[in-house]
């Protein structure tokens, strides 16, 4: 179990080094993240090394038995690579540029930053790919997060290229487009520019494909620096820092380039549900690559610095969040950062090591969390029988314009994972594109995006004799946004024996209906967004609308026919309403768990973490 944080030493003077190290065995730490931010002391000038730093550090560290993450050192470029190369700045879609005095200030698919990378992490390499104390290689450091979206020449030039790889003519990217409407067809590659500001509606399709072109690059940026490590000999497994639910990257499509997925998390201590979020990120990041455990990079020790309320986490929260992440399959613990910085922009963010010292709760919570991570017998991997899908092409989707009306993607699917917390269920969190074989439920909502391979794999998962549940605003387009021919539910309508002629899109605020009422066999609950008007073609209704346009008509379906179950809501269900759903795709019995206590099994071993502020009872049978 690795257990550390990001270390930084170029901060401070070199006697305090050795205290670190004291303190690092003290709390048991195994692991640090070194040279995150070490580029301007790495190489000071254009063509001038200064590893003498790296070297002496790297030398205590292992001689003190503590293990190295050492970072490619390529996250935020000293000021002058950007003064002597101005095209490495990257451009929002107003086309402002955004300088260097913060940090990530590039455009990934600049040739200048890539060869100054490049060579940064050649030099890197070459020196301590055989290092005793590297145990693992940290590339970069949260790819894309500040500037996620660049629409400079740069990435315009890179755009194009990607698209053309993608059609491969510009007639099969017109197409693809439908850019016949509003006279926006290409004569060729060279006239497509990112979808910068305009006038009004951008096309969508375009729009989708930027977003696909935009988490590819990040990656590439990743895939480059990976192959210089190998090429330099390093045989440690190689990572870099991900972000969760983070819009901007297609995870699912990053994840086979990853030796092991290492994840940054920070739930808000301010928000009683955070540890909900917590296990829903978890689930997502294990997920990935679940033959394979996950290492928590990021979290904090106790309050962060960058929110406009920055609450210190309560006593015992650090341990649970902690012992969530180990729960749900994470093989390391650790923490940004070991010590708390003296000057610069995270000041105020908490650390292993607090500005007010060693006689505090934050240490001695860091310390006793050492001792019990160190104690952990050997875990085995979370089992799982339930699924939820999660899809970026979808989140991308759903966030387009000119819809019915504006969904949050994200919070409907973190709905359904908090109903299926509740009661108690073990679940991964995967792309609709994944393999169901290991699966006897999934939960696939707002599917309005559907591909060819994802409705092969929902319509083989039914008829295999699984049960899904989906709906509503789902299997409505293509890959490429478009709309199918023979109406909506043109993919998964067979296994759901319904077909949907017209979404009913709800109010999102008063004076419109904001709300449609559902009765029936599952009980009564109430739904938002949609009241879509459905036909049954071999269907049974569950549930029927009882208010509104749609009262009387079917709002919960069932078909049985194709040997599963598939379930239709054509509503998006409050609380009650999907936990309802999923005591009935499960077939639940027996009370449900206290609603703030976690229960998970991992291999051989029951964890039971209890998020409330107060004491409990636990009676062991």
């Amino acid at each position: 179990m690795y257990y550390g944080g990001d270390y930084n030493p170029e901060q401070w003077p070199e006697e305090v080094w050795e205290d670190d190290i004291r303190l690092m065995k003290e709390a048991r730490v195994n692991l640090v993240s070194l040279g995150i931010f070490s580029w301007a002391r790495i190489q000071p000038r254009e063509g001038e090394f200064d590893f003498a730093w790296m070297d002496r550090i790297l030398d205590m560290l292992h001689a003190a038995g503590i293990g190295v993450n050492l970072a490619t050192a390529t996250a935020s470029l000293p000021p002058w690579a950007t003064l002597a190369y101005p095209d490495i700045l990257p451009m929002d879609e107003n086309g402002a540029l955004y300088w260097h005095g913060s940090r990530q200030a590039h455009s990934p698919t600049s040739p200048d930053y890539r060869r100054l990378a490049a060579t940064l992490v050649t030099a890197i390499a070459e020196r301590y790919a055989e290092h005793r104390a590297v145990r693992m290689w940290y590339v970069d450091n949260e790819l894309g997060c500040h500037m996620s979206a660049d629409f400079s020449d740069n990435a315009a030039r890179a755009f194009r290229i990607w698209l053309q790889r993608r059609y491969g003519s510009i007639d099969a990217l017109n197409d693809a487009w439908g850019t016949m409407f509003w006279s926006q067809r290409y004569g060729s590659f060279d006239e497509v520019i990112p979808p910068r500001k305009a006038p009004y509606s951008r096309n969508p399709a375009g729009m989708l494909d930027f977003r696909r072109f935009t988490s590819d690059a990040w990656l590439d940026l990743f895939i480059m620096q990976k192959e210089i490590l190998v090429a330099a000999g390093a045989r440690q497994p190689i990572t870099t820092n991900l972000m969760g639910f983070f819009e901007a990257a297609d995870y699912h499509t990053w994840a086979p380039h990853l030796d092991l997925i290492g994840d940054d998390c920070y739930p808000d201590p301010n928000d009683p549900a955070a540890w909900k979020t917590g296990a829903f990120t978890r689930d997502l990041i294990r997920s990935l690559k679940p033959d394979v455990p996950w290492v928590l990079m990021e979290q904090a020790t106790n309050a962060l610095s960058w929110r406009p309320s920055n609450a210190p986490k309560a006593p015992g929260q650090m341990a649970a969040l902690s012992m969530q992440a180990v729960a749900r399959g994470a093989d390391g613990i650790m923490f940004f950062q070991w010590r708390q910085s003296r000057s610069g922009a995270e000041k105020f963010h908490s650390a292993m090591v607090p500005q007010a010292g060693t006689d505090t709760r934050v240490w001695r919570d860091v310390v006793k969390l050492g001792r019990d991570l160190e104690a952990l017998p050997a875990l085995g991997r979370v089992q799982a029988r339930v699924a939820l899908v999660y899809d970026w092409e979808n989140r991308w989707a759903h966030g387009l314009p000119d819809h019915p009306v504006t969904v949050n993607y994200l919070a409907t699917v973190h709905a359904w994972h908090s109903a299926l917390l509740a009661e108690g269920i073990t679940v991964d969190v995967i792309d609709a594109e994944a393999d169901l074989s290991g699966y006897d439920t999934v939960f696939a909502p707002l599917l309005y995006l559907l591909t060819d391979r994802a409705a092969s794999r929902l319509n083989g998962f039914v008829s295999r004799g699984g049960t899904l549940v989906t709906g509503p605003f789902s299997d409505v387009v293509d890959h490429n946004d478009r709309f199918r021919e023979g109406g909506f539910t043109t993919q998964l309508g067979g296994a759901l024996g319904v077909s949907v002629t017209e979404f009913g899109a709800l109010a999102l605020e008063a004076p419109g209906q904001t709300s449609a009422e559902v009765e029936g066999v599952l009980g009564s609950f109430t739904g938002t967004h949609f009241a879509e008007e459905i036909t049954l073609h071999g269907a049974e209704a569950l549930g029927t609308f009882s208010s509104g346009r749609t009262a009387g008509q079917p709002a919960v379906t069932v078909n049985t026919s194709a040997g599963g179950r598939a379930v239709y809501v054509a509503t998006i269900p409050d609380e009650t309403g999907m936990r309802a759903l999923v005591r009935y795709a499960l077939q639940l019995s027996g009370p449900s768990p206290k609603l703030d206590t976690e229960t998970i099994r991992r291999g051989d071993h029951e964890f039971l973490i209890d998020h409330a502020l107060q004491s409990v009872q636990v009676r062991e049978l």
